[in-house]
């Protein structure tokens, strides 16, 4: 934390003083906004498994079954997301099974079970299967496992590459015109899923839309009357929490679940489920399901390690991992952070490689990673606090250890998954579409690289949808590995984008590579003015009781590539001895400036210090 010296808004400690019991006031808004976190990743969760359960062996598809592979998925996302806020990026990052997991593990399990097809869309459905002939290869143990086995690869794999370096390396170099339409791909490849969603009634989803855009564009500036901050440097104290900007996820998604509940009592119909969208439906998955029931290794089967789950694994890795640095990119803009350095990027990838084994073990389908969706719903409110995150992963690992609970998330209606797709998603496409003002978007090179790279990111994975018969080598594995990596949208955009970015030839500046964002040299490291190392290793920095171990720790490979410069420590704790804040500040709630509301004139520097560093 910012001692008494040129505190920063954003930066430093203000004072809770119109709330009668401050603590009380700071928790609550915490609870809140860890509420509206678990909220999205709820929605994201269900729209998870309702599009890779109807591709498994309909033995699995019962109730009970379905609320305990939910209930795994919730504690395993709970834990890694304590292990990612805690040791790994320090972002304030929600884990969930990103779609990076769901089409390696969809084209598996179709592989594995031909009672699943693809409809008109693209999206993968439950078919029935009238043969008596027509059964499931293996038992539906035997499925599940290998699903798990590839997901346990992806974390091993994934954990390789963070404690090599491949991801803070692979971040660093990564300029203006590959994060452009990378992160914006990225927002487009979920269109489909939000369309499927949706439609099972638009007017829920326009209306949660509605109020969505309404509370966090139109109605931003309303704010809490009786929570105010004392702004120490002013010597003023004024509103800081915008309520309707802030929980302007939470409060759409509540009211719309609560008017389809009202419809439903009356027995008014609303919702309209056609053959694919029924066979989705799970609303007796809460029945049967046990009130305790605490997950643990080989629950499911041990995984199976399998060349087919080896391959499928090598392409879950891949995608979640350009994933996951898309989304720690993204997170950093959007929170107005410092860039972030390359010892976070890979212990980042560290943590959710360690998830996904968890994750593996516990025999759930997918793996974690960065939730593209809670980074932009942060983004959207500007309510970026690490210790909510925390707060809503120790409600995922309660939920997990109770599958009744977690069943009661599959209430949730499947238009609301869509609109909350339709709003998170959208933010990622606009803040891709931000990077094009570092390059010189007028030029004809980058014109075709950004449109080819995106174009084809769109047109590969719909044509293998429809024609999964086509790719054939001869080896099994690895027409799985091809097929997991050319049906991902956000591998075919980074990797096409960076091949032409670095093939064709440009200047400079045409490319971006002049501006802030641009990739740093070889050799250059992380170099930073001073001023901004300290900021730096206070936002990116372990806990301090941690920290301690580091030099005598950190010197041999491969923990370097963990862990700060030494320069970084010292410029840290330097900032750190020119003052404390004293206990009970609520700096992690304080919202980000976006729109210079109630904010004074800050130094260009002051305005990237983030919010959410000081949570512990």
């Amino acid at each position: 934390m910012n001692g008494g010296h040129g505190r920063v808004p954003g930066a430093g400690s203000p004072m809770l003083t119109s709330c009668s019991s401050p603590k009380m006031c700071s928790w609550i808004l915490t609870c809140c906004l860890a509420l509206q976190h678990l909220a999205v990743q709820a929605s994201l969760l269900c729209i998870f498994h309702l599009l890779l359960l109807p591709t498994l062996p309909k033995e699995l598809l019962h109730g009970q079954a379905t609320s305990e592979l939910l209930a795994c998925s919730l504690f395993a996302c709970g834990i890694s997301t304590v292990l990612q806020t805690t040791l790994g990026s320090r972002l304030p990052l929600v884990q969930i099974p990103s779609f990076e997991y769901l089409v390696p593990a969809m084209v598996l399990s179709s592989h594995l079970s031909p009672s699943a097809s693809t409809d008109k869309n693209g999206t993968a459905v439950a078919s029935t299967c009238p043969a008596p002939h027509c059964t499931v290869t293996g038992s539906r143990a035997a499925s599940l496992q290998e699903v798990s086995g590839a997901v346990l690869v992806s974390g091993l794999i994934q954990l390789v590459l963070g404690v090599s370096g491949m991801c803070g390396w692979a971040a660093r170099h990564c300029g203006p015109m590959v994060l452009a339409p990378s992160l914006s791909i990225i927002g487009l490849s979920a269109y489909k899923e939000a369309a499927f969603f949706c439609s099972t009634n638009w007017g829920v989803a326009l209306l949660l839309m509605f109020l969505a855009v309404t509370f966090s564009q139109h109605l931003r500036s309303c704010r809490l009357p009786f929570c105010t901050w004392s702004h120490t440097w002013e010597g003023s104290t004024e509103p800081s929490v915008p309520t309707l900007r802030t929980f302007s996820v939470l409060l759409p998604f509540a009211a719309v679940c609560i008017v389809c509940a009202i419809l439903s009592c009356f027995h008014i119909p609303w919702e309209s489920l056609d053959l694919a969208m029924a066979q989705l439906s799970w609303a007796n998955s809460t029945f049967h399901a046990p009130w305790v029931r605490i997950p643990y290794a080989g629950e499911w089967g041990w995984p199976l390690l399998t060349p087919r789950a080896l391959a499928v694994g090598i392409a879950m890795a891949i995608g979640c991992s350009m994933n996951s640095v898309g989304c720690y990119v993204l997170c950093g803009r959007l929170l107005r952070a410092s860039r972030l350095p390359t010892h976070a990027c890979n212990r980042g990838l560290c943590m959710e490689g360690l998830g996904s084994l968890l994750a593996g073990l516990l025999g759930t389908p997918g793996g974690t990673a960065s939730s593209i969706a809670n980074t932009c719903a942060a983004g959207l409110t500007q309510a970026g606090s690490r210790l909510s995150v925390q707060v809503s992963a120790l409600a995922c690992v309660v939920l997990g250890m109770s599958p009744k609970l977690a069943g009661l998330l599959t209430r949730i209606p499947l238009a609301v998954h869509g609109g909350v797709l339709c709003i998170t998603y959208a933010v990622a496409v606009g803040t891709g579409i931000s990077y094009f003002q570092y390059a010189d978007i007028d030029s004809g090179r980058n014109i075709f690289i950004v449109g080819f790279a995106m174009f084809m990111a769109l047109l590969v994975p719909r044509w293998f949808s429809a024609a999964l018969t086509h790719l054939a080598t001869g080896w099994v594995p690895l027409d799985l590995l091809f097929l997991s990596l050319l049906m991902v949208p956000v591998f075919l955009t980074g990797f096409l984008s960076f091949f032409l970015e670095n093939t064709v030839s440009g200047t400079l500046e045409e490319r971006g590579l002049l501006s802030d964002l641009a990739p740093r040299k070889a050799g250059a490291g992380d170099r930073h003015p001073r001023g901004e190392r300290g900021e730096v290793s206070q936002a990116y920095g372990l806990p301090t009781g941690l920290r301690r171990l580091l030099p005598s720790s950190c010197k041999a490979f491969p923990c370097c590539f963990l862990c700060p410069r030494i320069e970084e420590e010292e410029e840290g704790s330097c900032a750190t001895e020119q003052g404390t804040a004293a206990p009970g500040e609520g700096t992690h709630l304080l919202p980000k400036p976006s729109s210079g509301e109630l904010q004074p004139a800050m130094r260009a520097s002051q305005t990237e210090v983030p919010a959410w560093h000081a949570v512990a």
